[in-house]
């Protein structure tokens, strides 16, 4: 676990967010002149519920090279404007863009972190609000999501049990149904875990929703198991682990990038185990 950047009395509410960095001139910006951008349709899309921030982390795209796909870098962000495109680039020539409506957040210097917060297997991310806490004890990207308690509860039994699991993973960016709570990899297929709440599974419309969405997703090859409040916290390690695993199973195992996937046995009694490479069939 790793320690504590700098002292901070965490509030409870997602005071950071973790922002994308796709260009080496924006990391130039931040580090250099103190500011980063955000759109403010972006904003009112994603971040509603979580802004402003406090602190600013920065993920690095494939263009950082050595330095790709992590978290390295976060600073304190010590005030927001709402500007024009043309007021950030005074020097660029002006055009449709020149008008359009961005947060700019003021910076303090930046600060590295000691070890970075990794991302394991290489993708697309979204602007990801979070907490202190969280920013503090996270060692990899799917530490850092702060979505819901449910959510919470089934990661932390994926990491105990070392089942792959990609949160927030967005299978179609531009489609309503592209956000799943868990995308796990398998050898022959893929498998999408939902977490729902009582109140969701009592609003017909939102039932309707998910009908919707899990008929497209079905149609691009997932496999969709979704599991409501109460199977999550009071049947955790008796229904929901043994039904992902056995599903895992079936699918040849997790596929880790590895030589060969990785399966989860499920022995009679004494809870779950891995399934080791030699073990007899």
């Amino acid at each position: 676990m790793r320690q504590p950047v700098v002292p901070f009395a965490a509030s409870g509410r997602r005071d950071v967010l973790v922002g994308i960095l796709n260009h080496l001139r924006d990391f130039a910006i931040a580090r250099d002149d103190h500011w980063y951008r955000i759109p403010r349709d972006a904003v009112e899309k994603w971040l509603a519920n979580s802004w402003p921030p406090r602190w600013l982390a920065f993920y690095q795209t494939k263009v950082f090279e050595r330095e790709s796909h992590c978290v390295a870098y976060y600073a304190q962000v010590q005030e927001v404007r709402q500007v024009r495109r043309y007021q950030l680039f005074p020097d660029e020539p002006r055009n449709e863009k020149s008008h359009k409506h961005y947060f700019q957040l003021l910076l303090a210097p930046l600060q590295r972190l000691a070890a970075p917060i990794v991302s394991r297997r290489y993708r697309k991310i979204v602007f990801i609000p979070t907490t202190w806490e969280k920013f503090n004890r996270a060692e990899e990207i799917n530490d850092l999501y702060d979505e819901s308690p449910l959510e919470d509860r089934l990661w932390s039994a994926f990491k105990r049990l070392k089942i792959s699991a990609e949160r927030r993973e967005f299978v179609a960016p531009d489609a309503d149904f592209a956000a799943l709570d868990f995308a796990i990899y398998c050898a022959t297929g893929k498998i999408d875990v939902e977490t729902d709440g009582d109140t969701w599974h009592a609003n017909r419309e939102k039932a309707a929703q998910d009908n919707r969405r899990d008929n497209a997703l079905k149609m691009l090859g997932w496999e969709v198991l979704r599991f409501g409040t109460g199977q999550v916290v009071d049947q955790l390690m008796d229904y929901c682990i043994p039904i992902i695993c056995t599903r895992i199973n079936k699918l040849g195992g997790v596929d880790e990038g590895g030589i060969l996937p990785r399966h989860i046995e499920l022995p009679n009694e004494g809870g779950l185990r891995q399934r080791r490479l030699f073990d007899d069939s």
